[in-house]
């Protein structure tokens, strides 16, 4: 199948399915009942062979359609988007699982699609999935989830992958909900009862930017104890499930004002090049309370996996420092969407291995209406592979 859109590759198709039996079901209808794990990717392939495989995944969304992927395959790449199996649905997502997910997609890479080098590409949040994968792939330690379930990723049968890219990319879902918090809110359930001097939208409340050193502190101390109150909530709920015994064994809830970044109103807040008053999903404020914003939606179990700074394990700082294969980091200098200090901190972790970091001046978290930066960083990416050996 060709999408002539796509000027150079074909769009085939890919379904992985393995048998994982589950207690309950974690996402609506067919999917999750019937003993089977369903994985939907597409195949990004130019006309001309390759052995090298790129496998771009996000544990919480798809990625066939963004520029990175298909500047990629223009490019000559084999590129493989794979999704999990919460693919646009993160409220239950486990986090243990979505490694067992990428592990399922680096074997049909290698042994349904025989690509002799696979290379883990990290865009956005898929770089602490990578590298968490990664980490897990050459010394897996993890044999159960946060919350205690079993989920054995020593026996999972984990390929290592060749190399790892991260590419305008966060250090992990939890450490960057830990950053963009509202920690104005004083009570989870009634959300317009905030503290006005931590409210940096309410033109009465905090501090106007330039946001004082002692503010910062404050805010910043503030939104880990609204997170840690939030974990602590999720603890009693699920010890008190399992008091009771019976059917019921998990519940949701919803996560207002999970928006409020100093960093998207105040530039000197690790400055970057990036546009003060905006962020990734537009207005910050509008962004808040949309009900599309970061971590909205979380079942009990989900928010220990996925968004606790405290109990997730998947973090790319932890992850590079646990591999041993070529990495590289590509950081935008004018990303609205990944925290300006992410990059740096992950670079600096992976003191173990063959590491580089890149920063390409100018460019946003999309590349919108930046052709030639998103060509840039092709060109990087390119000239990496080459150099470590990765093209085959």
């Amino acid at each position: 199948m060709t999408d002539t859109a796509d000027q150079g590759f074909a769009r085939i198709p890919q379904l992985v399915r393995y048998p994982e039996l589950q207690a309950n079901p974690e996402t609506y209808g067919f999917t999750g009942t019937q003993g089977m794990v369903n994985l939907d990717g597409q195949l990004l392939r130019p006309e001309a062979p390759s052995r090298t495989l790129l496998i771009f995944m996000h544990p919480a969304t798809t990625l066939h359609l963004l520029p990175m992927p298909t500047a990629l395959a223009r490019s000559g790449a084999h590129v493989l988007c794979a999704a999990s199996r919460y693919a646009r649905f993160d409220a239950t997502l486990i986090m243990e699982k979505v490694a067992c997910d990428m592990g399922a997609w680096v074997r049909h890479g290698r042994e349904v699609l025989g690509y002799e080098k696979i290379v883990l590409c990290g865009w956005s949040g898929g770089a602490s999935l990578s590298l968490f994968y990664q980490s897990q792939a050459e010394r897996p330690t993890i044999t159960d989830t946060p919350a205690g379930d079993p989920c054995d990723l020593t026996a999972a049968g984990l390929i290592p992958a060749d190399g790892v890219m991260m590419i305008a990319a966060h250090a992990s879902r939890a450490r960057t909900l830990s950053e963009w918090l509202d920690p104005s809110v004083i009570e989870e359930t009634d959300p317009d009862r905030r503290r006005r001097e931590l409210d940096i939208y309410d033109p009465k409340g905090a501090p106007r930017p330039p946001y004082p050193a002692d503010f910062i502190r404050e805010y910043r101390a503030a939104q880990l104890a609204r997170m840690r109150r939030i974990t602590a909530r999720v603890r009693e709920r699920l010890e008190d499930l399992r008091r009771r015994g019976g059917a019921e064994y998990e519940t949701a809830f919803v996560v207002h004002r999970t928006m409020a970044d100093l960093r998207w109103l105040d530039p000197a807040v690790d400055p970057n090049d990036r546009k003060p008053g905006t962020c990734f999903l537009g207005n910050p404020e509008a962004a808040n309370v949309n009900p599309a914003g970061l971590a909205r939606y979380s079942s009990l179990r989900s928010w220990l996996s996925q968004w606790s700074l405290d109990d997730s394990r998947c973090d790319a700082v932890r992850g590079a420092a646990g591999i041993s294969v070529p990495l590289i980091v590509i950081e935008n200098s004018a990303d609205d969407g990944a925290p300006a200090a992410h990059p740096r901190m992950v670079h600096d972790a992976a003191a173990q291995t063959d590491r580089e970091m890149h920063v390409i001046r100018g460019a946003t978290h999309y590349y919108r209406d930046q052709p030639e930066l998103l060509a840039r960083c092709v060109d990087i990416c390119r000239d990496w592979l080459q150099r470590k050996g990765l093209v085959a």
